[in-house]
């Protein structure tokens, strides 16, 4: 079912067995391998062990965890900043909580799968615009609605690696009255100054409601996360 690595993640890898290049993976700053990071590992397994055999909110929660929240809250300039095991449930977890039945969220149609996951699993309802088509988001934004209205896109499109027009978005969603959210999964580490992402590239910090990122990419790690005031 599945391609086999039997090496490193890195540009040139072992793959069922070949020695390839590597164009596929997600690893934009090759910190995947890195020798410090490997370090770290080790001596966070050598401190902590191997997993927590719990949820965070009984036993599971270690210093590393919150140290890590503190440090990506920093990273983003945000108020707190919540890990998840991944990016997907970072998605599919944050999304119901600012929105429900009733509500109505705007959503790209190119948005990832855990966009689309956690629009359904919030039960609000769902007005899919044209991929990046601002004239056609607009229309729906002016249709009267009732309860409260959420944009989300995401600011990196990793299948066809548009940069989605988030200022313009920003001031829709602003006209009217509509949180924003975004997931720069792919755009942390790689966009804007010191790698901050898309968001702080175009300086719309106090314009997002939410951000969604991913640990599992250019960070070379694994995990997801959600930030904001």
């Amino acid at each position: 079912m599945y391609r086999t690595l039997y090496s490193p993640q890195g540009a040139h890898i072992n793959l069922d067995g070949r020695d390839i290049i590597n164009m596929a993976s997600n690893n934009y700053l090759g910190l995947a391998n890195d020798p410090d990071l490997v370090a770290a590992a080790k001596e966070a397994i050598d401190k902590y062990g191997v997993g927590p055999s719990a949820s965070r909110n009984i036993v599971g929660n270690f210093a590393i965890h919150d140290e890590l929240e503190e440090a990506l809250a920093k990273f983003k300039g945000v108020e707190a900043v919540l890990v998840f095991n991944s990016g997907v449930a970072a998605n599919t977890g944050v999304i119901p909580v600012l929105v429900g039945k009733g509500d109505t969220i705007y959503s790209d149609e190119l948005n990832h799968g855990s966009i689309i996951d956690g629009c359904r699993l919030s039960r609000a309802n769902v007005k899919v615009y044209p991929h990046m088509d601002l004239a056609k988001l607009e229309e729906m934004l002016k249709e009267p609605t009732e309860g409260k209205k959420l944009l989300v896109a995401d600011a990196v499109f990793s299948m066809d690696g548009d940069l989605a027009p988030l200022p313009e978005m920003a001031a829709l969603a602003e006209k009217y009255g509509a949180m924003f959210m975004v997931d720069d999964a792919h755009g942390d580490g790689v966009m804007g100054p010191y790698g901050k992402g898309t968001v702080e590239h175009f300086g719309l910090r106090d314009k997002v409601t939410v951000e969604t990122g991913s640990l599992s990419k250019a960070f070379g790690a694994a995990g997801g996360f959600v930030a904001g005031y």
